[in-house]
């Protein structure tokens, strides 16, 4: 067995010294920006098993989330079916929202997928994979240079998060209104 093994199990149940480590990065990740571009993952077993190389054109980002802001700030004026409950139902998952603005960020990369690396009571951070379009490394390796040809894949919702929020991990009985799309499927309708 590899060692990334070893790691992915202590990610799953971490030690006592090992929790005081997660604490100690915790707090230095509060002071630093939003968005912060890594040498290299902090977790390679994970970013490994989703398609990540420590080779030229990979990007790794850590980006931060604000935890919560999803209750109503005022629901006064107006007897609309949407002021009927104070809290949002929202569509978009914390991940899935790490990975559009850490790609807005970096224009010239597209998502390949993320990560959960850490939370507190304020934020989450997530560990984003980008791949930079215009590298020749990428343009040449059989294996990823699919991805030069999907431009604005998070805004798209055609990553692993954006596919999860809209459905698309359902097949068969109960999901046939949610492909190619809830939108496309409401217009073949007619509705």
């Amino acid at each position: 067995m590899g060692y990334l093994k070893y790691v992915r199990d202590l990610w799953k149940k971490p030690k006592e010294s090992l929790k005081g480590l997660l604490t100690e990065r915790i707090i230095k990740w509060r002071r630093e920006p939003t968005t912060v571009r890594l040498e290299k993952p902090t977790r390679i077993d994970r970013a490994r098993s989703l398609g990540y190389k420590a080779k030229q054109g990979f990007i790794v980002v850590r980006q931060r989330v604000d935890r919560g802001g999803r209750m109503r700030p005022n629901i006064t004026g107006g007897r609309r079916p949407k002021h009927n409950r104070q809290s949002m139902v929202l569509d978009k998952s914390y991940k899935q929202v790490a990975e559009e603005r850490a790609s807005m960020k970096f224009r010239n990369c597209e998502v390949l997928n993320s990560y959960l690396v850490g939370k507190d009571g304020l934020y989450y951070w997530y560990e984003v994979i980008l791949v930079d379009r215009a590298s020749p490394t990428i343009k040449t390796d059989p294996r990823i240079n699919w991805i030069c040809d999907k431009k604005g894949r998070a805004q798209r919702g055609l990553t692993s998060a954006g596919k999860k929020s809209r459905g698309l991990r359902n097949k068969g009985k109960g999901a046939e209104k949610l492909r190619p799309s809830r939108s496309a499927n409401l217009k073949k309708r007619g509705k």
